[in-house]
């Protein structure tokens, strides 16, 4: 199921607001994120399926913006996002990130002892985030995956099984009636989850003034006065048929130490081809249009098959999950509020990512 064609619209003669798409369904961190990232009111959320139907929609013109998660900072990388970027023909870059701290909470359907659950659903990431509550307090119970958080929450609520429980968030549990046995089962309070906003990279797709206006520039909340020049980071994925030769690696990232640019991350991936092809990701400090970053791309150009650069933006601050609005809050908000979803949620199947 896909947003109907129309990216963006408004409402009453309102103002214009852009629809920017995420991991669903509604309750999910991706959700939280992207309601914690973006300008007040300023959008209107579009819930898909899997992070591939989220990317998919954004390159068909059907959402103006899309928010998906790339990195967890206990959980590693999360690879789905990383293929999609790397695809040379999807014409999608990363225009903002947003850093969420992630707090796991374990739902149930009404207020049941832990000695109780039987069964725990979540996502397939979420376990190894929650490692230390799990074997010491619900060593009993076995672990199954959902395609989200939400939906694991949303499955147990529906149910109605007392012996069921999910590892969620506290906006899923009040979104589908569910009820918190206990709140913060993370190993660690410094959790992170990075989400990054995509943009279409044809800067002619939008058709009207108002998408023309705020396409390249995604609705982020301000942060309050201009960042500092080194607050900027260019992502990079490179790959070439000399990786096998030793050294190659070597010469590629000395295009960057000698310039004296810092990487923040470097990682492989398999290119998909044959065993030892890989392709590298790479996170750098720097605007792509420094004359250091300018230099170093051309050196690498000169070495690899492949050098492309995914985006380059303004390097997040960690942000809060959204305040949950207390019930019928909704109702009255109306339009106006970007936790108005435009349509409902589409019926979720498997799909990897930090949901």
């Amino acid at each position: 199921m896909s947003p109907p064609s129309a990216p963006a619209e408004s409402h009453d003669g309102g103002a214009w607001r852009p629809r920017v798409g995420y991991l669903g369904p509604e309750g999910t961190f991706t959700e939280e994120a992207l309601l914690a990232s973006a300008e007040p009111g300023g959008v209107r959320p579009a819930a898909l399926g899997t992070i591939y139907d989220t990317v998919l929609a954004l390159a068909r013109g059907e959402l103006d913006w899309a928010v998906v998660p790339i990195e967890n900072s206990l959980e590693g990388s999360v690879s789905v996002t990383l293929d999609l970027l790397a695809t040379e023909d999807a014409g999608i870059e990363i225009v903002g990130e947003a850093l969420l701290s992630v707090r796991h909470s374990l739902i149930a359907c009404g207020d049941v002892e832990l000695r109780e659950i039987q069964t725990v659903l979540t996502h397939p990431q979420v376990p190894g985030q929650c490692e230390r509550f799990l074997r010491g307090e619900l060593g009993h119970a076995r672990v199954l995956a959902a395609s989200s958080t939400a939906e694991a929450v949303r499955i147990v609520t529906a149910q109605g099984r007392s012996e069921q429980a999910a590892l969620g968030t506290r906006l899923a549990a009040e979104i589908y009636g569910g009820t918190v046995i206990r709140d913060a089962v993370q190993d660690r309070d410094d959790n992170e989850t990075r989400f990054v906003w995509l943009a279409r990279t044809d800067q002619s797709a939008p058709a009207d003034e108002a998408a023309r206006t705020i396409h390249g520039r995604p609705p982020l909340r301000s942060s309050g006065g201009e960042q500092e020049r080194g607050d900027w980071k260019t992502s990079l994925v490179f790959w070439g048929a000399g990786a096998e030769r030793s050294g190659w690696l070597v010469r590629c990232l000395n295009e960057f130490g000698r310039r004296g640019i810092n990487l923040t991350k470097i990682e492989s991936r398999p290119k998909r081809e044959r065993m030892g092809s890989y392709m590298f990701f790479v996170d750098l400090q720097g605007r792509v249009d420094e004359p250091a970053v300018v230099h170093a791309l051309a050196g690498l150009r000169e070495i690899c098959e492949q050098a492309r650069v995914l985006g380059s933006y303004r390097a997040a601050r960690a942000c809060a999950a959204p305040a949950i609005p207390p019930p019928g809050a909704d109702a009255a908000a109306g339009d106006a509020s970007p936790e108005r979803h435009d349509s409902p949620a589409p019926p979720l199947h498997s799909g990897a990512g930090d949901g």
